[in-house]
C-alpha cells in the first residue's frame, strides 16, 4: 500500500521550544513520512527538525507538550518529550492511527492489520487493554468524555470505544472508505472524510447517529474544523485543493487551491496548514480571505499536520 511506504539537524531543545529563543504561541508540527522527520513551523518558517525512525505516519500530543508518532512498518510509537531525546515504544501490531490521553498516561493505537485498538502505557509501552473494531482502523480521535472514535476504513463505519472499559459501545455507518476524523471544538459533531465516496459524514455525538452526508470534493483525505465551529475544511487529494463547507448549511462555500496531493490539515487561529505530499511543502491558508498565502518547504512526503492545544487528536 502506498501509505505504508513509507543535514544537519537543529538541537532537540530548539525544535521543542525548550531552549534559546522563546517559542511561538502557535507552533505547528509536520510529520514527513518519506523524509522520516518531524518539523516545527513557527512564524512561517521551519524553526526546528527532529529526525525519526522510518516512515512515521500519525501524530498526537498531550497537555504537557509531549508528541507521539506511529510507525506502521516498524510496529512502534516514537515519544518526543521537551528537552529529551526521542524514545521508541514497541507495539504488538501495525501501529497506524493514534490518540493520547490528555495527561499523557495512555496511548490508543489502531492496529491496521489486526482490526483492533490497543491501549498502552505511554511510559512503558505495556498493553493495558484492547478493543475490537472494523477492518483497517485509520484515524482516531479522543473526546473530553473519554470516548474514542475510530475510522474503520474498509468497514464503512466509525467505531466508538469507551476507553475506561475498552469496549465498543456504538457503530455508526459512513460513506465508502472513511479515513480522517475531526471533532468540532464544541464536540457536538464529528466529521468523517470518506475517501472513495467523495463525501463527508456528519455524526451527532449526543445520539451517535449520522445526521447528514454531504459532497466534499475529489478524494477527501484530511479534515479540520475552525475554532468557532462555523466551517469545515477538507483536503482533496485529486484536486490539489481544500473544500470549505459551511457547518450550518452543510454546503460547499469555497475551494482553495493548494499544493499537489494534499493530505493532513490543521487549523491554528486564523490560519490553516496543509501537508502537500507530492510537492514536499505545507500550504498556509488565510481563513479570512480563503486564499493560500505561502508554501513552506519540509522533508519529503509530508503527511500529518498537528496543531497545539488538541490533546488526544
Amino acid at each position: 500500500m502506498r501509505h505504508l511506504r513509507l543535514i544537519a539537524t537543529l538541537a532537540l531543545a530548539a525544535a521543542t521550544g525548550t531552549g534559546g529563543a522563546s517559542a511561538s504561541a502557535d507552533p505547528v508540527w509536520v510529520v514527513s513520512q518519506q523524509g522520516a522527520e518531524l518539523a516545527r513551523i513557527e512564524a512561517g518558517t521551519v524553526a526546528g527538525r527532529i529526525p525519526l525512525g522510518p516512515a512515521p505516519v500519525a501524530a498526537a500530543t498531550d497537555r504537557a507538550g509531549r508528541l507521539y508518532l506511529t510507525h506502521p512498518d516498524g510496529r512502534a510509537v516514537t515519544v518526543v518529550e521537551p528537552g529529551k531525546p526521542p524514545r521508541r515504544l514497541p507495539v504488538p501490531g501495525q501501529a497506524f492511527g493514534l490518540a493520547a490521553s490528555p495527561d499523557g498516561a495512555h496511548l490508543f493505537v489502531g492496529d491496521w492489520s489486526g482490526d483492533r485498538v490497543l491501549r498502552i502505557s505511554a511510559a512503558t509501552g505495556a498493553v493495558e487493554g484492547t478493543a475490537a473494531v472494523g477492518h483497517e482502523p485509520a484515524h482516531l480521535v479522543l473526546d473530553r468524555r473519554g470516548r474514542l472514535y475510530v475510522a474503520d476504513r474498509e468497514s464503512r463505519q466509525v467505531s466508538v470505544i469507551d476507553t475506561g472499559t475498552m469496549t465498543r459501545v456504538a457503530v455508526v455507518p459512513t460513506g465508502e472508505a472513511p479515513f480522517a476524523l475531526a471533532l468540532a471544538p464544541d464536540e457536538a459533531s464529528l466529521y468523517v472524510a470518506n475517501v472513495r465516496s467523495g463525501d463527508l459524514t456528519v455524526i451527532d455525538t449526543a445520539t451517535l447517529r449520522a445526521r447528514a452526508t454531504v459532497p466534499a470534493g475529489r478524494m477527501p483525505y484530511g479534515v479540520a474544523v475552525i475554532g468557532d465551529c462555523s466551517r469545515i475544511l477538507v483536503t482533496n487529494q485529486h484536486a490539489a485543493a481544500v473544500t470549505v463547507i459551511d457547518a450550518a448549511r452543510l454546503e460547499i462555500v469555497a475551494t482553495v487551491a493548494v499544493g499537489p496531493y494534499p493530505e493532513g490539515i490543521a487549523v491554528v487561529g486564523p490560519l490553516a496548514y496543509v501537508a502537500n505530499w507530492f510537492s514536499d511543502d505545507v500550504s498556509v491558508i488565510d481563513l479570512a480571505t480563503l486564499r493560500e498565502t505561502a508554501r513552506i518547504k519540509v522533508a519529503e512526503g509530508p503527511r500529518t499536520v498537528l496543531a497545539p492545544g488538541e490533546p488526544g487528536r
